[in-house]
C-alpha cells in the first residue's frame, strides 16, 4: 500500500482498530517498506484507467451519508491528463446532481475501477474541480460520443492503491467473451457442415 493512499485513510480511529484486532504491526512494516508517494499515475495505473468503460465514485453529503454512483462510457471516456490528473466529459444524466451537489461542498472523491475478468481493482483519492459548458469538455469528449457534454470534471489524484484481488468475481463483458464466442462458432458452423456431409454420404449408400 502507497504511503500516500495510507496517510488519507488511516486515520486515528482506523488505528486504534487494527491495535485491537492485531493487524497494526503488520501494516506498519507493510507500509514502510511500500511506495513512498503513491499519488501519481504511473504507466501501468494510466493504462488500466484508459481501459475501462465505467467505474464507481463516491461523494458525500452536507448530511455526513456517502453517496455511490456508477459512471460509464465508452472504453477510454475517463482520461489521464498527466501523472497527477484524471478527468472525464459529464453527460446529463437524470438531472438529480447528487454527486455534482455534493462536491459543491465537499470536492473530496472517491473512485474504485474494477476489471473483473482479471480480477483487479484500482482505489483513487482525489479532489474535483468543474469547468462548466461542453466547449470546456471538448478535450475530454469520447470518440463516438453523441450528446453535448455539460462540464469537464477534473479529479486531481492524491492517492491511489492496486487493491487485494481476492474475492473479485469475474466477469465478462459481450466485447470481452466475443473473440471466443465467435471461434466457438466457427467451430459449430465447421462441425455442422462435416455433420451434413457425413448425412448425405450414408444417404447415399445402397
Amino acid at each position: 500500500m502507497p504511503r500516500a493512499f495510507s496517510e488519507l485513510t488511516f486515520t486515528p480511529a482506523v488505528l486504534a482498530h487494527q491495535e485491537r484486532q492485531g493487524s497494526a504491526r503488520a501494516y506498519a512494516k507493510f507500509i514502510e517498506g511500500g511506495p513512498v508517494q503513491g499519488h501519481q499515475v504511473g504507466p501501468a495505473e494510466k493504462a488500466f484507467i484508459e481501459a475501462r468503460d465505467g467505474f464507481y465514485q463516491s461523494t458525500v453529503s452536507e448530511t455526513g451519508w456517502p453517496y455511490v454512483q456508477y459512471r460509464g462510457g465508452t472504453i477510454g471516456f475517463l482520461k489521464v491528463l498527466d501523472p497527477q490528473t484524471i478527468g472525464y466529459a459529464d453527460f446529463t444524466g437524470n438531472k438529480q446532481y447528487i454527486s455534482r451537489g455534493n462536491l459543491d461542498g465537499n470536492d473530496r472523491i472517491a473512485l474504485i475501477l474494477m476489471d473483473y475478468a482479471n480480477q483487479r481493482r484500482l482505489k483513487v483519492l482525489g479532489r474535483v474541480e468543474f469547468t462548466e459548458g461542453a466547449a470546456a469538455a471538448a478535450d475530454l469528449y469520447p470518440e463516438g460520443g453523441e450528446a453535448p457534454a455539460e462540464r469537464a470534471v477534473i479529479i486531481r489524484v492524491e492517492a491511489l492503491d492496486w487493491n487485494c484481488p481476492a474475492n473479485i468475481t469475474p466477469r465478462f463483458t459481450e466485447a470481452e467473451l466475443r473473440p471466443h464466442l465467435n471461434a466457438l462458432g466457427q467451430q459449430l458452423a465447421q462441425l455442422q457442415a462435416e455433420n451434413e456431409q457425413l448425412k448425405q454420404q450414408l444417404a447415399q449408400r445402397p
